[in-house]
């Protein structure tokens, strides 16, 4: 008796099979994938019903064979964008570490939570430095609330209304503190924390706008706390406005 099959196994096989379309320059049959990746045809042929139902990928009754969906063409389409935004912040961000001589950080907007997906860090052997890849709540920290204050109002009116999770002693958590901040970032164009998200840590973030003119992602300052005195967050602000309307101009033009 064949022993059953793990979910991790299984989900290696759907990748498997849906990878199967980016090595081809057009449309696949039942037969040949699974001769390509040496899996039964009935195997094959219910992974390719999954991945139709979510039009990841997409049948032709008339030719009995499968390609790339309408779902799965903007999973393409959005890892391409992504790939220019952190392209196109590449060399902004860069000037703005070696002017700060800080660490500034690209977070994008992701679901309903923001990642992190590049870094430039400060040259001090004291510094701040960011994990990569990893998931950020809206409600904490300046690179979040960059972004959540120019979300739209019924994605704003969700947050507020969930629960705001401490992550600090400095964490906003309630409706009104965040309302009133992201009140003030909307106003100054930019915000600002210190010992929100990370005990010891202060940033200024802007946010970044996309080719429709919403919010995607902002840019930030980072570092320790003790060195975000107000005279040094007044000389940070305009190279950080300045460096966030260069990467959306570029972002909007492409």
């Amino acid at each position: 008796m064949q022993a059953p099959i793990s979910g991790t196994e299984s989900a290696e096989r759907v990748a498997d099979v849906l990878l199967s379309f980016t090595r081809s320059d057009g449309p696949l049959g039942v037969s040949s994938i699974a001769r390509d990746l040496d899996l039964s045809k009935a195997v094959v042929h219910r992974i390719l019903q999954s991945l139709v139902s979510r039009n990841l990928i997409q049948y032709s009754p008339n030719t009995r064979d499968y390609r790339l969906g309408t779902a799965g063409a903007a999973l393409g389409a959005q890892a391409l964008r992504l790939l220019d935004v952190r392209q196109i912040a590449r060399l902004p961000l860069m000037d703005l570490r070696d002017a700060s001589e800080e660490t500034t950080t690209l977070s994008l907007l992701s679901g309903d939570k923001r990642i992190y997906i590049d870094q430039y860090e400060s040259p001090s052997e004291v510094k701040m430095t960011v994990e990569l890849g990893r998931m950020h709540a809206l409600h904490a920290g300046a690179s979040s609330r960059a972004i959540l204050a120019f979300l739209p109002e019924q994605f704003v009116s969700r947050v507020l209304n969930d629960e705001l999770t401490t992550l600090t002693a400095q964490t906003i958590t309630t409706k009104a503190q965040l309302q009133s901040s992201l009140e003030e970032v909307r106003t100054l164009g930019y915000a600002r924390s210190a010992g929100e998200r990370q005990s010891d840590a202060g940033s200024i973030a802007a946010p970044i706008f996309g080719p429709q003119r919403d919010v995607i992602g902002s840019i930030s300052i980072c570092g320790p706390a003790a060195r975000f005195t107000d005279d040094r967050v007044a000389a940070f602000v305009p190279l950080l406005l300045q460096a966030s309307a260069t990467v959306s101009d570029f972002t909007q033009q492409h």
